[in-house]
């Protein structure tokens, strides 16, 4: 329906430019031409209908810089950490601005809980997680990466230093407080 509107307003409108052609040096005046021009730039975009979906396709692309260093604690390089965002998981998941806003939103962690007092804090792993060789994530696994975080980071530091340790009851309860 839109664009059988736009259709016979184009047609209106080039009968209008033959009328004026006649007399004019150059066939069009500036507002005339503006107005064309903007609703031929509507039909080329479909008047913004949405895009119909299509087969699944591979997303290749062009990093701007060169990924030189996989690992995300030994560098500050933003193509590095959007590498690792994409590549390994983390406990909690950041949201499409990359912000942990309005609620942390659990990745590798299936449930979560805090005590009353506030001090200490459990995390219980999700079912089905798997290292790059196929055997299950274990706790001891979550405990070595977070001690590697904590050695590195300024944030994971000052954690460090408030936390008495990391335990848990079995590979699939980590406990901190």
């Amino acid at each position: 329906m839109a664009f059988d509107v736009l259709a016979q307003f184009l047609r209106d409108m080039f009968r209008v430019l033959k009328r004026r052609t006649r007399g004019m040096a150059h066939g069009m005046t500036r507002r005339e031409f503006a107005v064309a021009a903007s609703a031929a730039g509507l039909a080329a975009f479909g008047f913004g209908g949405r895009a119909l979906g299509g087969e699944p396709k591979t997303l290749r692309l062009i990093m701007r810089n060169d990924l030189r260093v996989l690992d995300p604690m030994w560098t500050t390089a933003y193509v590095t950490r959007n590498h690792a965002y994409m590549v390994f998981d983390t406990l909690f998941a950041l949201d499409s601005k990359l912000q942990p806003q309005p609620q942390p939103q659990p990745q590798m962690i299936g449930d979560h809980n805090i005590s009353p007092d506030k001090l200490l804090y459990s995390f219980i792993l999700r079912d089905g997680l798997k290292c790059h060789d196929g055997q299950p994530v274990r706790r001891a696994d979550c405990v070595a990466s977070l001690k590697r975080w904590m050695a590195r980071d300024s944030l994971g530091q000052t954690l460090a230093t408030v936390i008495d340790g990391m335990t848990g009851a079995d590979d699939k309860l980590l406990q901190s407080g």
